[in-house]
């Protein structure tokens, strides 16, 4: 069974920093490409970020440039999100994403992840 498990969120002070994890198992995990979405209450959900499964093409949301990087180890079946410079605006709930489509960025994902919060106090 193919699942994605998020780790790594928590309370922050605005401009803070933390790293978020999503472990892979039940799939060829180097096969997939990652993506990183979150989700406030009430809204929709957004994409973060997206990282390619074999040339590592990245794409980021204009609101996380610069502060965001999405990063994968392929030995560890992980994807990571480092976010820097918090704001009070990205308290979210953070999801990773796999996507096999060849398309990039993905149009669509296969496996989602449960999140993982992450609240910054301003």
């Amino acid at each position: 069974e193919a699942q994605l498990v998020e780790s790594g969120g928590g309370l922050v002070q605005a401009g803070g920093s933390l790293t978020l994890s999503c472990v892979a198992s039940g799939f060829t995990f180097d096969d997939y490409a990652i993506g990183w979405f979150r989700q406030v209450a009430g809204k929709e959900r957004e994409g973060v970020s997206c990282l390619s499964a074999i040339d590592r093409d990245t794409d980021y949301a204009d609101a996380v440039k610069g502060r965001f990087t999405i990063s994968r180890s392929n030995a560890m079946n992980t994807a990571y999100l480092q976010i820097n410079s918090l704001k009070p605006e990205d308290t979210a709930i953070y999801y990773c994403a796999s996507s096999r489509n060849l398309g990039f960025p993905p149009p669509s994902y296969a496996y989602w992840g449960q999140g993982t919060q992450v609240t910054v106090s301003s």
